[in-house]
């Protein structure tokens, strides 16, 4: 069995002064993918030398601008292969894709971790947002054809998008903005079409509502859940076949929140 989480840290500094580092040390997982990490590599290690990770293989894409984004896969065992950014050159540097190949007994399993930055409509940050899916598309035909010759491919990430109304828990709010724009919908409706990427949470947890995976800080929404889907665990369709659980690490209380996301745990049957 192999378990994948995958959690944006919201600063992997402030998440270790909150408690994460512990809950990801009692997860079990065998691969943890990271996303808003906002630290340098030396820092990053630091923290995980000190969280208890110091043993395991850490593949970094830092971001250029100072305490931006930032993305991360840690694995116990040694990866085959490390190849970082989403291969566009206007995103090069922005630290939001990094992907390593990790081997398993049923061949090697290309993860990826994945940021995409949120947008705000009609405005030139949402049209950057959209061109970073559409980057994110054309790779994703790359990582199909490495399915097609019999190996398996996962996207994981904070993906800043609702795909559906069961997604998100105030949809009708929420029309008409970044994080639920029918145009950035629509990506994921072209992905999904003909089974050759199937979001893993979904398929596992039914219909919905939810499960959600972020609530701001703000007012009561973490306690009446007012939340958005917007984690995910993409996987080409014979990987998305293997998995046998998914489940969100929400913490029981607000008081022990270490980040505005909580964690998608995955395990697949390899």
């Amino acid at each position: 069995m192999l378990r994948l989480v995958t959690a944006n840290v919201n600063g992997i500094r402030a998440t270790a002064r909150r408690g994460g580092m512990a809950w990801l040390g009692s997860a079990q997982a065998d691969v943890i993918t990271l996303q808003e990490v906002r630290a340098s590599a030396g820092q990053l290690q630091q923290v995980l030398d000190d969280g208890g990770f110091g043993g395991w293989h850490v593949a970094h894409s830092e971001a250029a601008a100072k305490g931006r984004a930032g993305v991360a896969v840690l694995t116990r065992v040694q990866p085959i292969e490390v190849r970082k950014g989403v291969g566009h050159a206007e995103f090069e540097g922005t630290g939001r894709w990094v992907e390593v190949d990790v081997p398993t007994q049923s061949g090697p399993v290309t993860v990826v971790s994945c940021y995409v930055h949120t947008g705000q409509a009609g405005t030139p940050r949402q049209e950057e947002k959209e061109r970073f899916l559409e980057a994110m598309t054309v790779r994703m035909g790359g990582l199909r054809a490495l399915a097609d010759a019999g190996g398996h491919a996962v996207i994981t990430g904070d993906l800043n998008v609702a795909h559906q109304q069961v997604d998100i828990c105030n949809w009708k709010g929420n029309r008409g903005k970044a994080g639920f724009l029918e145009s950035e919908r629509a990506y994921f409706d072209r992905w999904f079409d003909g089974g050759h990427w199937v979001d893993v949470h979904r398929a596992t947890a039914g219909e919905g509502p939810g499960p959600y995976t972020w609530w701001t800080w703000r007012g009561q929404a973490f306690d009446r859940d007012v939340g958005w889907r917007i984690d995910y665990q993409l996987a080409t369709a014979d990987l998305a076949a293997r998995a046998v659980k998914a489940e969100v690490g929400r913490a029981p209380t607000y008081a022990l929140r270490w980040s505005d996301h909580a964690p998608l745990v995955v395990d697949y049957d390899l």
